[in-house]
């Protein structure tokens, strides 16, 4: 028998007898199914079509109400896609079942997903079928991309094909959007209009501009900042200066000072230490102009939250975690917290074996040889010690390290970041290094976390980049400066000079 809908239109399927007494749908013979019932006719021709690639969801599921008074296409490969994904322990998991949530949620009103749904900003929301067997006549474009790209069962190329199809069946234009380089150069090679997802995309000039900011004021301002400490400036001599941002006051070419934007428009000095002093340690001096901002920053109360980009070897871990060890011991803070993403250069070498923490010890080995370096005591290994430690015969004993009984008595932390979920972090100096692997949801996660009296640093070059999700204008570490810039108790410090030596320097310029 044939079943028909509300509005008596023809299903595509009826009902076969089964053995056993059941029964089974089969397609209805000679019903072809029409563009509407496969989702390829927009609901009005006044918008354009946007066909969302997996990796747009998987990155941020909030895309889709992202698109305005625009239609939406997900085609069901997208939904399989993610359906891959959706068990995974991960934010990439989390944001598959996000996705799902929401779509079920925006279809709960109604049968006919195909057809579109209104979403809160006028726009709508579909789904689209793509089904080279079962599709209405292909035009002469989808036959010849059928020709370059003859795998049909590969989810890449079936986007692709529906959004020809699409563009067939609509006046408007239509747009796919993804993040997957690859198949942006695929579709524009087959006439398909494509963009990147932009929503939390930075300014390019944001993550390729590392210098200071230079005002220019007068000698007798220069003088009065000089020996107060602090000045106020017209807005018109300010444009663009951000709360918290760090520029060079300066009059002629040489005669130049530091300072920092406070929230209530005054100039301030730097207020630094000679050198960061960690007990039975060594001494960390700032080197640079760009070290004693982020010293500057680090050590400020009022700051919660600190950004901070450079290329390799311009110390910005090392510095983080002398200031840090220098607040700890202090007591500003209860203790610190050191993490970074688990995220590999290049091929991995497999699962690690041993307990949690030697499994973790490899990602973490930069910030243990940060904290060996600067916890390190000065005391040298004499003659006269080598020659008792001989002369007792017992064998030698490894003693800790003096950051490994922090870490038993639980004031310092060195974890990995996978299980920071759900936690709250009071009064706890935590440092977030290569905080440039993250998405901006991850980043979000973790933002949320802190509690008071906690400060939050994220550290990173947002061109060394390993996450394939993420590039240098979308990663979580410019999406957090981007987000949160102008906030009185958010800093930014950009730091292009290196200092571990000459030949990283010149390999982080010029190659």
């Amino acid at each position: 028998m044939i079943h028909r809908t509300e509005e008596g239109q023809s299903a595509l399927f009826e009902e076969a007898p089964e053995e056993g007494g059941g029964t089974r749908k089969k397609r209805a013979a000679g019903k072809t199914p029409q563009p509407t019932d496969l989702g390829l006719m927009a609901p009005s021709q006044l918008a354009k079509n946007f066909v969302l690639d997996t990796n747009v969801l998987l990155h941020d599921p909030a895309a889709l109400d992202r698109f305005q008074d625009n239609h939406l296409c997900i085609l069901v490969d997208v939904l399989s896609e993610l359906d891959k994904f959706k068990s995974e322990q991960s934010e990439r998991g989390a944001n598959a079942r996000r996705v799902h949530r929401r779509l079920t949620e925006m279809f709960s009103c109604t049968n006919k997903v195909t057809q579109g749904v209104t979403t809160a900003f006028g726009g709508t929301i579909r789904l689209v079928i793509y089904d080279p067997s079962n599709c209405p006549k292909n035009s002469d474009m989808l036959d010849r991309f059928h020709r370059i790209f003859p795998d049909r069962e590969r989810v890449d190329h079936r986007i692709l094909a529906a959004s020809l199809l699409l563009m067939q069946y609509n006046d408007a234009p239509v747009v796919l959007v993804t993040k997957d380089i690859n198949m942006q150069l695929k579709a524009r090679a087959v006439g398909i209009e494509c963009q990147d997802y932009l929503n939390d995309k930075v300014d390019a000039r944001e993550v390729s501009n590392y210098e200071v900011r230079r005002i220019e004021v007068d000698p007798n301002e220069l003088q009065r900042f000089s020996s107060t400490g602090e000045i106020t400036l017209s807005d018109e001599r300010l444009p663009g200066v951000a709360v918290n941002e760090y520029v060079l006051l300066g009059t002629g070419e040489k005669q130049t000072i530091p300072a920092r934007l406070t929230a209530d428009g005054r100039f301030v000095r730097l207020e630094i230490p000679d050198v960061l002093k960690i007990p039975d340690g060594q001494s960390l001096k700032p080197l640079n102009l760009g070290q004693r901002c982020l010293i500057d920053a680090l050590l400020n109360p009022d700051i919660s939250l600190v950004t901070c980009y450079g290329h390799a070897g311009t110390g910005k871990t090392l510095v983080a975690v002398a200031a840090g060890l220098h607040e700890m011991f202090n007591r500003k803070y209860n203790g610190i917290t050191v993490s970074r993403p688990v995220v590999a250069m290049g091929d991995q070498l497999g699962f690690l074996p041993g307990s949690l923490d030697e499994k973790m010890r490899p990602w973490l080995q930069p910030i243990h040889d940060a904290l060996d370096l600067l916890m390190r005591p000065n005391t040298p290994l004499g003659p006269r010690r080598k020659q008792q430690a001989k002369a007792t015969g017992a064998p030698p004993v490894a003693a800790k390290k003096p950051y490994e009984l922090l870490m038993e008595q639980g004031i310092l932390e060195i974890e990995a970041l996978c299980y920071i979920r759900g936690r709250s972090i009071p009064n706890r100096f935590f440092i977030l290094d290569e905080a440039q692997q993250l998405t901006p949801q991850e980043a979000k996660t973790i933002v949320t976390r802190m509690s008071r009296d906690s400060k939050l640093v994220l550290v990173g070059d947002p061109a060394q980049i390993d996450n394939p999700y993420v590039d240098s204008r979308s990663n979580g570490l410019v999406y957090t400066r981007n987000r949160l810039k102008g906030q009185p108790f958010v800093a930014h410090v950009a730091l292009n000079r290196g200092e571990r030596s000459e030949l990283a320097e010149a390999g982080a310029q010029l190659m």
